[in-house]
């Protein structure tokens, strides 16, 4: 078997990560991923690939941008100003969550309140203060 058998073109990378192609080329060019050759004139990637796109695109999804996840991929254990960052950013998204916890729970109640009209509801009032504006 050889290292081009066990490579996945850019088409099987973004079929597999659910991004398109050109979002694959974008994060090459941010250097976030690398290709490994190409196949034909179709870039070609390392399996491993796969987990390092799930990374980003939870990280993307949690609010980070490219260049923090940029200085993510490149850390090492000594880099105590971007884990002082990164403990910041848990704290964002810990309170994020707790936010869409409020929402949901929100909308959980005013998916099944007899209430007439809704919006006079005590119970969906007092959820819907507890969810920040913003």
């Amino acid at each position: 078997m050889t290292m081009a058998d066990t490579l996945l073109d850019i088409g099987e990378v973004a079929r597999r990560s659910g991004l398109a192609p050109s979002a694959l080329r974008f994060y090459e060019r941010k250097g976030l991923i690398e290709a490994e050759g190409r196949n034909g004139l179709r870039r070609a990637y390392r399996p491993e690939t796969l987990d390092r796109l799930a990374m980003i695109t939870c990280a993307r999804d949690a609010g980070f941008t490219l260049a923090e996840i940029a200085q993510v991929l490149r850390a090492r254990p000594s880099d105590t100003r971007l884990r002082e960052r990164m403990a910041a950013k848990e704290r964002e998204v810990d309170a994020r969550v707790a936010q869409l916890t409020r929402l949901r729970d929100s909308l959980r109640h005013a998916a099944v309140c007899e209430h007439d009209p809704l919006v006079e509801c005590p119970d969906f009032k007092r959820a819907l203060g507890r969810v920040p504006r913003g």
